[in-house]
C-alpha cells in the first residue's frame, strides 16, 4: 500500500512538472521581433560538437546533458527512471536473499522461517522468480539511463535546426470533382 502511495505520489509530480514544461514551451509571447534579432539568430554559428557535448555531459552525470540543453524538467523523469529500476533491483535482491537462505538452511537440515508453508522447489521457483525480476531491473536501470543520453544528443541537434516561418508543412485534401474521390497528400512550402 505504501508503494503504490509512493509511486502515485512520483507520477503525480512528473504529470505536474510535465505540464508546466509545457505550457512554458507553448506559450506565446507578445514581444514582435525585430529585424536585428531575426539577423542576429539566424547569423548563429552552427556547432557541430554541441550534441556530443550533450551527449557525454549525460553520460558523465545523468541529467547534466538536459540542464546544458535547457530543458531542466526532463531530469526528474530520467533520476526517477533510474531509481525506480535502483529501487526494485534492491527489492527483488532482499526477497531472493531471504529465499536462498532459506534454501541453504533447508539443504543444511537447519529449521527455515518458511518450514512446513512452502516446499522446496517452491523456494527454488521463488529464487529464479526474484533472480529473473533482478535482471529486469537492471535492464531497465540501463535502458534509461541510455535512453538519457540519446534523449540529450537528439535535443542537442534539434535545437540547432531551423524552423522558420517560412517553411510550413501541411495536409492537403483535394477534391476531384471529375471522378467524385478526396485526394490526401502533404504539401511543402517555402516562402522568399
Amino acid at each position: 500500500m505504501k508503494l503504490k502511495f509512493v509511486l502515485f505520489q512520483f507520477f503525480f509530480l512528473l504529470a505536474v512538472f510535465a505540464t508546466h514544461a509545457q505550457q512554458d514551451s507553448l506559450s506565446i509571447s507578445s514581444k514582435t521581433t525585430t529585424e536585428k534579432e531575426i539577423q542576429q539568430k539566424e547569423n548563429e554559428p552552427y556547432n557541430a560538437l554541441a550534441p556530443s557535448k550533450a551527449a557525454f555531459y549525460s553520460a558523465i552525470l545523468p541529467g547534466l546533458g538536459q540542464a546544458y540543453n535547457g530543458s531542466y524538467w526532463k531530469i526528474p523523469i530520467a533520476y526517477g527512471g533510474m531509481a525506480t529500476g535502483i529501487y526494485f533491483y534492491l527489492k527483488n535482491d532482499r526477497e531472493y536473499n531471504k529465499y536462498r537462505d532459506a534454501y541453504k538452511n533447508r539443504l543444511a537440515g537447519r529449521p527455515d522461517q518458511f518450514e512446513g508453508r512452502i516446499a522446496t522447489n517452491g523456494l527454488i521457483r521463488a529464487q529464479e522468480f526474484y533472480q529473473k525480476n533482478k535482471e529486469i531491473s537492471i535492464m531497465v536501470t540501463v535502458g534509461v539511463y541510455i535512453l538519457n543520453i540519446v534523449d540529450a544528443n537528439v535535443e542537442a541537434h534539434l535545437r540547432q535546426f531551423n524552423v522558420n516561418e517560412d517553411l510550413s508543412f501541411r495536409p492537403n485534401m483535394d477534391y476531384d470533382a471529375l471522378r467524385g474521390k478526396t485526394n490526401y497528400g502533404l504539401t511543402l512550402n517555402y516562402s522568399f
